[in-house]
C-alpha cells in the first residue's frame, strides 16, 4: 500500500485534530514530525519532507495549512517525482500568516509554480488565513482541482473539524482520478507535415 505522509502547519496538529484522527484511522500514513512546529523555516521543513520521501520511495501527501505551501514548494524540486498526488487542505496565504504570526514563519514568498503531481485543493468561503478569491488563484497556478466546502473556516479544531469522513472521501476521489490518469497511454508524436507555430 502506498504510503501517506501527513503534513501539519504551524503548531503541528492537535490531539482533536483531523489530522490526528487521519493518523489513527489510515495505518499507512505517517506524520512528517518537524523540530520546531512554532517558528517554521521552509529550509529545514522542506528537508525533513524530502528525507521522509526518500524513504518511502513514493508517497501521497495529506496536508493542512502551512503544510500545503510546504507540498507545493516541491515544485521543480527532483523530490516531486516521488509525490504521487497530494490533498492540500486549507492552504494558508504567507501574507495573510505573517500579519497574524509576526515573526514566527520563515517561508519566503508564495510558490507559484504548477505542481508535477496530482492535486485537490480544497478551501471555504470563510477562512481567515486564505480568501476565496487567492484561492481560486492558486488552484489555477498549482493545476489542482479546487473543492469549496462552504462555510468552515481553515477546516481545523476551531471550526468544528475532528475525524473527518469527508476528507477521507475526497482523498479517494483523488486516488481514482489518479487511477484514471495512470490508465490514458501517453500521447504519440504527429507525423506528417509541420504545423506553424501560433506563439
Amino acid at each position: 500500500m502506498t504510503p501517506v505522509l501527513v503534513l501539519p502547519g504551524l503548531y503541528g496538529s492537535e490531539d482533536a485534530h483531523w489530522q490526528s484522527a487521519w493518523l489513527n484511522d489510515h495505518p499507512e500514513s505517517r506524520l512528517v514530525e518537524q523540530d520546531n512546529w512554532d517558528r517554521p523555516q521552509l529550509n529545514v521543513w522542506l528537508e525533513r519532507l524530502e528525507a521522509s520521501l526518500e524513504e518511502a520511495g513514493e508517497a501521497y501527501i495529506v496536508a493542512h495549512s502551512l503544510g500545503c505551501i510546504l507540498a507545493a514548494s516541491l515544485a521543480g524540486r527532483p523530490s516531486a517525482s516521488r509525490v504521487k498526488g497530494a490533498l492540500l487542505v486549507a492552504p494558508c496565504d504567507l501574507p495573510a500568516t505573517e500579519r497574524l504570526h509576526s515573526g514566527q514563519i520563515a517561508f519566503g514568498t508564495m510558490p507559484t509554480a504548477r505542481l508535477p503531481f496530482a492535486s485537490l485543493l480544497v478551501g471555504s468561503l470563510n477562512d481567515h488565513y486564505m480568501s476565496l478569491d487567492r484561492l481560486t488563484l492558486f488552484a489555477r497556478l498549482w493545476g489542482s482541482e479546487l473543492r469549496n466546502v462552504g462555510l468552515a473556516g481553515h477546516i481545523n479544531v476551531a471550526s468544528g473539524y475532528g475525524r473527518w469522513p469527508g476528507g477521507y472521501r475526497l482523498f479517494e476521489t483523488l486516488k481514482a482520478r489518479i487511477r484514471h490518469l495512470d490508465k490514458i497511454p501517453p500521447m504519440k508524436p504527429a507525423l506528417g507535415r509541420a504545423v506553424p507555430s501560433l506563439l
